[in-house]
């Protein structure tokens, strides 16, 4: 059940600005943040206890309770601002409390990481941080004076294609610091 929900909120996350863009003549922001609310609480009851779990669902679904409440379209823009804050706070506290998100991954696969590897996970860690810190400013100032057409254009393809960019220049980068030609 735990992971059938988590697909539900990847699919809804990677879907929404379309969903906004092409199924606000047909539903309400309300039945949105009915349906949003219910998989983030679906999450907070089934889901593992990992660092900011937690806080992150309980403010997502008090996001989703007030866009209920409002019933407002314009709040609807917002959703996009609030998961690249969550995904900054995630790789920014991990920053401050350690290890940086970056090196535990980087753990899985290679656990005596040298102290390289480390300074090289601590840089990527805080690149991410930046990248979510854009991505949220970008997409609030689309919510606040750009066409909706023009929000969901970077919220539903262009911040995505750039996570894709990012990825593939850590990679490289990564490449290149290994010794790998």
């Amino acid at each position: 059940m735990n992971r059938l929900i988590g697909l539900g909120l990847l699919l809804a996350g990677l879907l929404y600005p379309f969903a906004v863009y092409f199924g606000m003549e047909h539903f309400a922001p309300w039945q949105f943040g009915m349906l949003l609310g219910a998989l983030w609480l679906g999450r907070a009851l089934t889901g593992k206890r990992r660092p900011g779990s937690r806080w992150m669902a309980t403010v997502a679904i008090m996001f989703c309770l007030l866009l209920a409440l409002f019933d407002s379209p314009a709040l609807l823009r917002w959703y996009p601002v609030l998961i690249s804050s969550f995904m900054l706070a995630l790789f920014g506290s991990s920053l401050i409390f350690g290890p940086p998100i970056v090196e535990r991954l980087a753990r899985v696969r290679e656990p005596h990481l040298p102290a390289k590897g480390i300074r090289y996970t601590r840089q990527v860690t805080i690149a991410w941080s930046v990248f979510f810190l854009c991505n949220g400013l970008c997409a609030a100032a689309l919510t606040l004076w750009a066409p909706l057409s023009w929000w969901t254009l970077y919220t539903g393809l262009i911040s995505y294609g750039l996570i894709g960019l990012m990825f593939a220049i850590e990679w490289l980068i990564r490449q290149r610091v290994r010794g790998r030609p």
